[in-house]
């Protein structure tokens, strides 16, 4: 028990058990932010810094952003909370009318959840139960691929092809087959945009069907740009081929979108970006600018009818969360497409990416760096891992990098680059100079 007599001036470090970071490295020399506006953070040491990964692939529309705020606070004082078993509140219905109106092909029906690790097993479960409504309940298998990342809960954590985040947890789900990543550095290295090689890798879905049966098989996942695993856009016409094997088997296809959708790619889902239109649409982070936790899962009709029709009297989907719809996110929402509509950050972000993609590939030459790739407003600089020490370059790039005024993450060697749709022309050259030169200082 920590000591309740403690009034010290900053805060005691020890009690909070921080998500995906080396505690003790961070504790030893933390990394405190103070404050936030538009496009930088304010440390709290004072010092502002540009925020080159818009907080963690979600402050799409900036940080602080007024109307967004009030949204929040006038929808806090009307009504802070109801749940939505067996009761309903506007702005829930409202919201999903709007994100039906913003997916491609018939993804009219949106069930909310609380974050993208959420959204991604209620994808899951409804794809079960689709099958298991049409009389096919030997459909339990899922399709995930390699460097997948599909958040942290046991079905995402099971369909997602990140060794490190499955290792300490067992055997997860059963019966889950993976397809190969299509990072191709021999053939793709330094690629803009969609890479010209690796389309056949989507027909290793057939051998997975072959060896395991289509009527076996109830879905498969992925991001149409993975993100977390490096940033691998997918190769030209690998989306549209998935698809074709999907149709033709019968197996649903997910887009996991939590990176990729509200404007990332210049659209409000990269689904449209590529022309595939997936049976459902997962989505999270930039839904509600990350200023209330929201996810939410757009499902195809066909899927939804299915479900409503074979089910008896009562919840015909017995699933959700105590905040599925929660009030103040449904408002953070509204509020966030609101700006993004006002502001044109769809169009926005295709400037923002030819200006990405320009200036990040003039890095090239640096020391260290073995491919640079692009996809809408979102680049990876990889670095060659140092002998002995895999990681320690993208670490060491990312202090530097902080040294020179701007915040980016590392995957490991792997610089990731996702900046808020609201930078200006000199915000990017500020944030691809700024890193150039942290290169120019890593051993």
């Amino acid at each position: 028990m920590l000591d309740p007599t403690r009034n010290d001036t900053q805060a005691d470090l020890s009690a909070f058990w921080m998500p995906f970071t080396p505690n003790a490295r961070f504790k030893a020399a933390p990394l405190m932010i103070a404050g936030a506006e538009l496009n930088h953070y304010t440390l709290e040491d004072g010092r502002k810094v540009l925020d080159g990964s818009a907080a963690l692939w979600c402050v799409n529309a900036g940080h602080g952003r007024s109307k967004i705020v009030e949204a929040i606070r006038s929808q806090c004082e009307t009504l802070d909370f109801v749940s939505c078993f067996s009761n309903g509140h506007e702005p829930a219905f409202r919201l999903a009318s709007r994100l039906a109106e913003r997916a491609p092909g018939q993804l009219d029906h949106v069930f909310f959840a609380n974050s993208g690790s959420e959204a991604v097993d209620t994808a899951m479960k409804i794809a079960l139960a689709y099958h298991h409504a049409r009389g096919e309940a030997g459909r339990f298998r899922f399709v995930g691929r390699e460097r997948a990342y599909h958040g942290v809960g046991f079905g995402g954590l099971s369909v997602g092809g990140l060794g490190s985040n499955r290792k300490q947890f067992g055997p997860l789900l059963p019966g889950v087959c993976h397809l190969p990543h299509t990072h191709d550095l021999e053939r793709n290295a330094f690629s803009r945009g969609q890479p010209q090689h690796g389309v056949e890798l989507a027909d290793r879905l057939e051998s997975i069907i072959a060896v395991n049966d289509a009527s076996t098989i109830a879905a498969v996942i992925v991001e149409p740009v993975t993100g977390a695993g490096g940033l691998l856009p997918p190769p030209v016409g690998y989306l549209e081929r998935l698809r074709e094997i999907c149709d033709r088997h019968g197996l649903l296809l997910i887009f996991d979108e939590v990176i990729t959708g509200f404007g990332r790619l210049g659209s409000t889902f990269a689904s449209t970006h590529f022309g595939v239109t997936p049976d459902m649409i997962v989505c999270a982070k930039g839904l509600t600018n990350a200023a209330v936790p929201m996810g939410a899962v757009i499902v195809d009709d066909r899927i939804h009818d299915a479900i409503m029709s074979a089910a008896p009297a009562g919840p015909e989907l017995l699933h959700g969360y105590t905040y599925s719809g929660h009030p103040l996110a449904c408002a953070a929402a509204l509020a966030t497409l609101d700006v993004h509509q006002e502001e044109g950050l769809n169009d926005r972000a295709k400037s923002l990416a030819e200006q990405l993609e320009k200036q990040v590939h003039g890095l090239r030459g640096k020391p260290h760096i073995r491919d640079i790739r692009n996809m809408g407003v979102l680049a990876a600089v990889e670095l060659e891992p140092r002998p002995g020490e895999v990681g320690a370059r993208g670490i060491e790039c990312r202090r530097h990098a902080l040294d020179e005024g701007v915040l980016i993450r590392a995957a490991g060697d792997i610089l990731l680059l996702s900046p808020p749709l609201t930078f200006t022309d000199d915000d990017m050259s500020v944030l691809v100079s700024s890193l150039g030169r942290a290169l120019d200082r890593v051993a």
